[in-house]
């Protein structure tokens, strides 16, 4: 299997796999736990913080093109994401009655988070097949604006290791991977508790982690062009995995519990990677 086959099969196994397997737990037990997906997601999200800031910044920083062309990719990569998230949620907020002037500025469950809530809502009301497009076009974009900045990651750290599958690329495809089972779930059971059929919602849902693919294709591609393609790359890939880590799913895991474990778990997930990084 060449290069870019393998890096297509360890995106696969975390995006489309790790998505789907979510969305089958999901369709199997119908409800899922707040403080299980919180705390596991704040590890997560403690792992990625590790590896993102300790190991994929510090590579685009040895390339030695400057110090601020790799800030401003990292700013490039949070300001991209952050734009297409406003974009997002200022045209679909309005239509979920629920959120409103007394709702938190940030989602406070998974389904609201990608959106999916949007589409229960339109399938409970029996709107036209144009609509149920439209919802779903929405939820594939925002889950797509998570996937997408996690398979960059992958595909620059690939690209950083010239090739091979080096044990950061790896750790990132099992951590990614770990992060999109309860995201499955959240997708799945708003689709089924609104009417669709389990082998569709789970198969909507693992063709939710598509997009892992398509940014870890797209983070090698920029990577593999020469030393300030690979500094690009690995700053904007950084620069999006940091917005969506503080800026999606640690205000998502508080809200989802409220307690301090969340906290510690991100502690506990940071000393994790610094352990993967440097043992």
């Amino acid at each position: 299997m060449g290069v870019i086959g393998t890096l297509l099969l360890a995106t696969a196994i975390a995006g489309v796999v790790g998505t789907g397997l979510g969305g089958l737990i999901g369709a199997m037990l119908q409800k899922d736990s707040n403080r299980t997906v919180s705390l596991l997601l704040s590890f997560a999200a403690g792992v990625m913080l590790s590896v993102v800031c300790f190991d994929l910044v510090t590579e685009a920083i040895e390339t030695q093109v400057g110090i601020g062309v790799v800030i401003a990719a990292i700013a490039a990569g949070v300001a991209v994401i952050y734009l297409l998230n406003y974009w997002i949620d200022k045209h679909t907020n309005p239509e979920v009655p629920h959120i409103d002037a007394n709702h938190p500025k940030t989602a406070d469950d998974l389904d609201e988070l990608i959106h999916s809530d949007h589409y229960k809502m339109h399938y409970a009301r029996q709107d036209n097949k144009f609509s149920l497009f439209i919802a779903g076009v929405v939820m594939a974009s925002a889950i797509a604006l998570h996937n997408v900045p996690e398979g960059m990651t992958i595909g620059a750290s690939y690209a950083s290791s010239g090739g091979v599958l080096g044990s950061s690329a790896l750790v990132l495809a099992v951590l990614i991977g770990l992060h999109n089972i309860p995201e499955g779930m959240a997708v799945s059971v708003p689709l089924i508790s609104g009417g669709m059929s389990k082998p569709k919602a789970v198969l909507m849902t693992a063709l939710s982690g598509v997009p892992t693919m398509v940014g870890a294709l797209l983070g090698y591609l920029i990577g593999d062009i020469g030393l300030l393609g690979l500094a690009l790359s690995l700053g904007f890939a950084s620069g999006a995995m940091l917005y969506v880590v503080f800026g999606e799913i640690l205000p998502q895991a508080v809200l989802m519990y409220h307690s301090k474990l969340p906290s510690f778990s991100v502690i506990v997930g940071m000393l994790v990677g610094l352990l993967i990084i440097f043992a």
